[in-house]
């Protein structure tokens, strides 16, 4: 049964129900009280008696939609305007990166004309899980453990065992023996 088309039962109220979402619940240790907070922020419960303030559950939905959109026909209508919209957006992002490819390889052929050798270097392919050989002897004198965090590594991201900068320190406290992972290049 589709929600715009007028039903001629009237709507039943139910009583408040005070069921609330318990089956993603997870009983984590008392420790840092951010992620609950945080949890409880994005994932309100479910209280039958009120509409979420994250629009997961409203009781009235039905109603509204029928009071919003009274026929097919505007259902119809306001699906196509979407749709409409959604291509232009898509159409001008298609646009935009058109045009910094375009600005890219204009770039890549003044550098192409200026130094060749840059340009050779700079489309040189590589391969992300090559290791040079002063990467293979450093390899020999770590833990498996480096040598796993070492092999994980791929060059030219983001490298994965920095930490998340945050506001207060943990509440382990200053790790005094901590080292960074040596990169060698």
């Amino acid at each position: 049964m589709s929600l715009l088309i007028p039903s001629r039962a009237k709507f039943i109220s139910r009583p408040a129900q005070t069921s609330i979402r318990t089956y993603a619940v997870k009983n984590e240790p008392a420790g840092d009280p951010k992620k609950e907070i945080i949890r409880k922020a994005l994932y309100p419960a479910n209280i039958r008696s009120r509409a979420s303030p994250t629009g997961t559950w409203r009781p009235d939905v039905a109603r509204a939609l029928q009071h919003a959109i009274p026929s097919v026909q505007a259902h119809n209508t306001i699906e196509r305007a979407w749709l409409l919209h959604r291509r232009h957006l898509r159409k001008r992002r298609e646009a935009e990166l058109a045009r910094k490819f375009e600005c890219m390889k204009q770039a890549m052929q003044e550098l192409e004309r200026v130094d060749s050798r840059l340009y050779m270097e700079a489309n040189k392919p590589e391969d992300p899980r090559a290791r040079s050989t002063v990467e293979m002897e450093l390899a020999k004198t770590l833990k498996s453990s480096e040598v796993r965090t070492m092999e994980a590594r791929v060059r030219g991201l983001f490298p994965r065992e920095l930490r998340i900068p945050t506001d207060t320190p943990s509440r382990a406290g200053w790790n005094y023996e901590w080292k960074p992972f040596p990169r060698p290049l």
